[in-house]
Formats: C-alpha cells, sequence, structure tokens
C-alpha cells in the first residue's frame, strides 16, 4: 500500500534520502537567506522610498530566497541523475542504485529543501545542528554503508 509513498528511491516518491534533502534545506536556506540579505538589503532599501511599496519588500525577499533554493536543488539533481547513469564510472553508478523515480527528484526532493528552508527562516539555530548531521549522514553513507540505499535495505 505503502510502496509508491515510501520505499527504494527507484519505485517510491520518498525514500530514507529525505531526511538529508531536509537537512540540506535547513542548511541551504540559511546560506541563501544570509546571501539575500545581504545583497537584496540595500538594493531593497533603496528601491522602497521609490518603487516597492514596504509591505511587498519581505515577499519579494521570500520569493527571492524561493528561486535561489529551488535552484541549487534542480542544479544538484540534474548533477544526480548523470552520477546514477556512470557518468563517474560504475563504482558510483552501483552506489547510487538506479536512477530515481521520477516524482521523487522532481517534486519530493525540491520540496524537501523548502521545507528545510521555510524551517530555518523560523528558527535559525537550527542551521549548525542541520549541517553537522548532514555531514555525518554523508560520511556514514560514504564510508560505512555499501552503497546509497543500505539504510533502507536493512529496516
Amino acid at each position: 500500500m505503502l510502496e509508491p509513498l515510501w520505499g527504494i528511491k527507484t519505485d517510491a516518491i520518498f525514500d530514507v534520502w529525505t531526511f538529508e534533502h531536509i537537512l540540506t534545506g535547513l542548511s541551504v536556506g540559511s546560506i541563501v537567506i544570509f546571501n539575500n540579505r545581504k545583497s537584496l538589503g540595500s538594493l531593497l532599501t533603496d528601491a522602497t522610498d521609490r518603487i516597492i511599496h514596504p509591505k511587498q519588500v519581505n515577499y519579494l525577499k521570500y520569493k527571492y530566497d524561493i528561486i535561489f533554493v529551488l535552484m541549487i536543488a534542480y542544479i544538484w539533481e540534474t548533477i544526480e541523475h548523470y552520477l546514477e547513469t556512470g557518468l563517474w564510472g560504475e563504482w558510483v553508478q552501483y552506489w547510487f542504485q538506479g536512477v530515481e523515480f521520477w516524482p521523487n527528484r522532481v517534486l519530493a526532493d525540491p520540496l524537501m529543501l523548502v521545507l528545510g528552508y521555510l524551517i530555518v527562516k523560523r528558527f535559525r539555530w537550527l542551521a549548525t545542528p542541520a549541517r553537522v548531521l548532514s555531514l555525518l549522514w554523508i560520511i556514514i553513507h560514504l564510508f560505512v554503508f555499501p552503497h546509497s540505499m543500505y539504510l533502507h535495505e536493512i529496516f
């Protein structure tokens, strides 16, 4: 019943890497918020007096943040697709364990990054723990487990 929703990445919308995408969204979201506030701050402050109504400034910053988070998500998904098809060799192709189910790649993974961004927008202090957990997740999956779906197979 839940196999199309939760399972191996080649068959399901959500998989064990969904948690990593949320953690990455927390990390990437905090970086996007910081950089966009820094780069857009003076531009929108100057523009507010002349062009943009003050109530629209936060809305524009929010849209700008979402666009950047989605751009980063889709760039990674493109790179990941080529890695899964064997662009960097057979070992990398084996580690990825097949090509992701298209709703997972196109919808679920980018939306998990946006969810992470929305969480870190409200709770900024979660960015550092998310980076630590994300790094541990990657290290364990790269150097301890034999392939990317191993955690799903043992549970």
